[in-house]
């Protein structure tokens, strides 16, 4: 094999490590961003459509509380809007189910809400509920407090697999990250080696033909470098062998 070959080869292979290593890194962190991406933003979703349903509780409490006060018009639009507004994301969080168990937190939410709502349904300006709060406090401001705790555990459980998601992108970069590292740790012992076997089978013998000709030239030493290589350095080697011999030869007429 040549010498230009060898070299060549040894470029090339040093090249295809740092590829590989490059492209698996890229295709593990792609890969890993995407589904992780998909993750927060199915509990993102779910965290909002919770905060949505908290909101329009507090409306919905805020119309009752209107009614008491006999505003039947305020009361009862305000309560519409707010049950139209929580009805709509609890659909949203029940369509976008993505933890183990979410299911039961929803239907916990549907279950207390249909208490709830039960309490503001029926007739309240102009019955003996108008303007009772001990009513409101023992019956309707409970119920509320039920729902609304039921909104929060969904949301907590979401918070906090939004929390595992993120530490388990941390985790999972750096696997993704460590077979890169192990083929650029490859490829620089490869370069060290190829460094070595070159200083071995090309720049030695060159060195070593080179003070072969010196002594020649100087001294009249004979060629004495045996390269042990089948390429353009034997070549060479036996070239200058056959150099010395005819120009002692011809020294050896002369004399």
């Amino acid at each position: 094999m040549k010498i230009k070959t060898k070299i060549l080869l040894g470029f090339l292979i040093l090249a295809a490590m740092l590829a590989v290593a490059g492209v698996f890194s890229i295709y593990e962190l792609r890969t890993v961003g995407a589904s992780v991406q998909a993750l927060l933003d199915d509990n993102y979703r779910s965290i909002t459509a919770a905060k949505t349903m908290t909101e329009a509780l507090e409306r919905e409490d805020s119309g009752m509380l209107l009614l008491l006060s006999g505003k039947w018009k305020e009361g009862r639009e305000t309560i519409r809007n707010a049950d139209e507004k929580f009805q709509n994301a609890l659909e949203t969080a029940a369509n976008n189910l993505t933890i183990k168990g979410e299911e039961a937190y929803v239907e916990k939410i549907r279950k207390t809400y249909k208490e709830y709502s039960r309490l503001w349904d029926q007739p309240i300006v102009n019955t003996s509920r108008e303007g009772n709060l001990g009513w409101y406090f023992n019956d309707a401001h409970q119920a509320f407090k039920a729902v609304k705790a039921a909104v929060q555990e969904i949301m907590a459980i979401n918070d906090q697999t939004m929390y595992e998601t993120a530490s388990e992108l941390k985790n999972r970069a750096h696997r993704a990250v460590m077979p890169g590292v192990i083929a650029i740790l490859s490829a620089l012992v490869f370069a060290f080696l190829f460094n070595y076997f070159v200083n071995i089978y090309v720049v030695n013998p060159i060195l070593s033909l080179i003070k072969s000709i010196d002594g020649f030239l100087n001294k009249g030493e004979p060629i004495s470098v045996k390269v042990e290589s089948n390429d353009e350095l034997a070549d060479l080697e036996a070239s200058v062998t056959s150099l010395a011999a005819m120009a002692k030869a011809s020294e050896d007429k002369q004399l």
